[in-house]
């Protein structure tokens, strides 16, 4: 069985999978920590890469090209956009895009895509229907939109009229991007710690935890259901 990339932006957000895993052994690169082991008998690589696409794509390439993984979940925390995104509801990312990237700058030039949107992996999405159909946790699947920093109320309405994402974050097409061009499979898995109507940085850190335990939670499910089939 392959081994999965499992990447997430903060301490926090990584936590629960390390209670998870049966770590054998943590190695340092570029001032990222990756632990190795096993997730629910599931070989993984697991790392917190700091807050910001940059930071998460720098983690995402070493997934790739040091550790190997043939596959990278991206699992946390994300603000909800759409009013049906609610409060620790869990978004699994049909798509990624970026909310403050010019649209022509990944068509124009490199990786020259047909359009500005990076599309889960298929047999990733597929398990994560059929775990879906039996989860705890209320699970959405919709478009996640990455940007470099907290969306406040006033942005909201904008990125949603434009881009109609379910959710924000500050990492996911971050690390998208990176998969797209090594060809390696990759979802999202981001469960809402802030809405419109529970907003602001204020409830991203008094829910952050719980978000957290969530996503690790349909995360570990959902690869659970994607290794029956390999």
């Amino acid at each position: 069985m392959e081994t999965v990339g499992i990447l997430c932006a903060s301490d926090t957000e990584l936590a629960p999978f390390l209670k998870m895993m049966d770590v054998c052994r943590t190695t340092e690169k570029a001032m990222l920590h990756f632990y190795e082991g096993r997730l629910r008998q599931i070989p993984a690589v697991a790392v917190y890469s700091g807050v910001c696409r940059v930071n998460a794509a720098i983690a995402a390439e070493l997934l790739v090209e040091v550790f190997g993984v043939g596959t990278v979940v991206n699992a946390g925390t994300a603000g909800g956009i759409d009013p049906e995104a609610r409060l620790f509801d869990t978004v699994i990312a049909e798509h990624a895009v970026y909310h403050d990237v010019a649209k022509d700058v990944l068509t124009e030039f490199h990786p020259w895509m047909p359009s500005p949107d990076f599309s889960s992996g298929g047999k990733l999405l597929s398990a994560a229907r059929r775990y879906a159909e039996t989860a705890a946790y209320p699970i959405l699947f919709g478009t996640i939109a990455t940007g470099e920093r907290f969306v406040e109320n006033r942005d909201r309405e904008r990125i949603r009229q434009r881009f109609a994402p379910l959710a924000v974050d500050m990492e996911t097409a971050g690390a998208a991007h990176v998969c797209y061009v090594n060809r390696v499979p990759f979802v999202a898995v981001r469960s809402i710690t802030d809405t419109g109507e529970d907003s602001g940085t204020e409830a991203f850190e008094r829910n952050c935890e719980r978000a957290s335990e969530i996503a690790a939670e349909v995360t570990a499910g959902l690869l659970q259901a994607w290794a029956g089939t390999q």
